[in-house]
């Protein structure tokens, strides 16, 4: 068998898809749209985290305001 994976030699005639140098390394299309996915929804819970901490906060600096009046 052929070393050059896009050689399609032992595939039965070409079956496979000729591969870019970055899919080989899997890095092809469909892990762009997976890491965007991820960047998606990291960005939405650091969201919700940082709501969060506001409201605490906004809690807080009210119950300073009451124990000092």
């Amino acid at each position: 068998m052929s070393k050059n994976i896009n050689n399609p030699v032992g595939m039965g005639g070409g079956q496979r898809k000729r591969l870019s140098r970055t899919e080989r390394q899997n890095n092809g299309p469909h892990r762009n749209l997976d890491r965007q996915g991820a960047a998606d929804l990291k960005a939405e819970l650091v969201r919700k985290i940082r709501e969060k901490e506001a409201a605490a906060e906004a809690a807080r600096q009210a119950e300073d305001g009451t124990a000092q009046s």
